[in-house]
């Protein structure tokens, strides 16, 4: 890759193990497989499935779990790993889940007491040329883990400075003819936090450097408080951001900026495994955003994009192309996305 990326994530990196046998717990497994794993991982993944060039800020152990995450997001889903570090002293952390649909997808962390894609450094941030990469991608993903343990919080901070900084004097927003958005998934996982004190305040201080915040009914009242979808997107936009999503589970999206607001409803599928489907969201809303389609015509997309993932056991092995997601629309009777797009690259 040698311009700057279309999206650039930062973030958890690890193996998910999940269960080739549905509908039984963890204890009544009996064959598993292995997948490339984490949520800003997946968020990459889901982008580079729609024609991104996505690049990924992480870290994994030195060992044959690392070398197969950066093996895998290479040479199956063409991501950009430069940016990806051995450390030498953790190892590759792995997420086991059962599968108990429609709605029951517990996951166990194995990430104590830290992981190798928390022990990203300011450092790090500032070396050519990552820090050319964090100004000058056309969208900058974050999530709220990054923000739960030092030094990664530290990290992330100088990051969203460069980015603000290096973004002051070019258009930004949601509908904008060259969109350069730095993009905040709320990311609240109860797990990783000392307390849910601690994860608000965190995750309210970083929400004045993003452009679009992204979260479900919970993440968003870790970030702005309690209240219906409609008053956490206003708190959210009075907090500074240009495009609040609140994903609202069996009820859809709503989208919202200053001048807008957009409710989206589910496309219904047989849910198989709800995990990943966020992730999936994610790197179709960036596709929108970059294109410049209208939002309704972004959160369409991005539901359909999430649908097909919760319709299938895998998290980014499952992540659709874009001829996918438009199938699934068609099917739903939901209007396509535009075929041209406003903001080529």
């Amino acid at each position: 890759m040698t311009s700057p990326p279309d999206l650039l994530a930062i973030g958890r990196l690890g193996v998910d193990i999940y269960p080739q046998q549905i509908g039984v717990g963890i204890e009544d497994v009996d064959t598993f497989g292995k997948y490339v794993g984490g949520s800003a991982a997946n968020v990459a993944i889901a982008g580079a499935r729609h024609g991104l060039a996505s690049a990924l800020v992480s870290r994994t152990g030195d060992d044959p779990f690392g070398f197969y995450l950066t093996r895998e997001l290479e040479r199956e889903y063409r991501v950009d790993t430069r940016f990806i570090r051995r450390d030498p002293d953790l190892l590759t952390p792995v997420t086991f889940c059962a599968i108990r649909p429609p709605e029951d997808f517990p996951l166990y962390f194995y990430r104590r007491p830290t992981a190798p894609d928390l022990q990203i450094t300011a450092a790090e941030i500032l070396e050519a040329p990552l820090a050319d990469a964090v100004r000058q991608a056309r969208i900058f993903w974050f999530t709220g883990t990054g923000l739960s343990q030092e030094p990664s919080r530290s990290a992330h901070q100088v990051a969203l400075r460069l980015r603000s900084t290096a973004a002051a004097a070019l258009p930004s927003g949601a509908d904008g003819d060259t969109p350069r958005l730095t993009v905040f998934d709320l990311d609240y996982r109860e797990t990783f936090w000392p307390s849910r004190e601690q994860a608000s305040q965190a995750i309210s201080g970083a929400l004045e450097f993003a452009d679009v915040a992204v979260g479900n009914q919970t993440e968003c009242a870790v970030a702005v408080g309690e209240g219906t979808p409609d008053q956490q997107a206003d708190r959210l936009l009075e907090a500074g951001v240009k495009l609040a999503v609140v994903k609202m589970g069996s009820q859809g999206v709503l989208g919202a900026t200053a001048s807008k607001r957009v409710r989206c409803p589910q496309i219904a599928v047989e849910v198989v495994n709800g995990l990943g489907a966020g992730d999936s969201f994610g790197g179709a809303l960036c596709r929108g955003l970059l294109a410049g389609w209208p939002l309704e015509a972004v959160l369409n997309f991005a539901n359909a994009a999430g649908a097909l993932v919760a319709s299938r056991i895998a998290c980014s092995a499952a992540m659709p192309v874009e001829a996918e997601v438009r199938e699934l629309l068609a099917r739903a009777g939901r209007p396509q996305p535009p075929t041209q797009d406003r903001s080529p690259r």
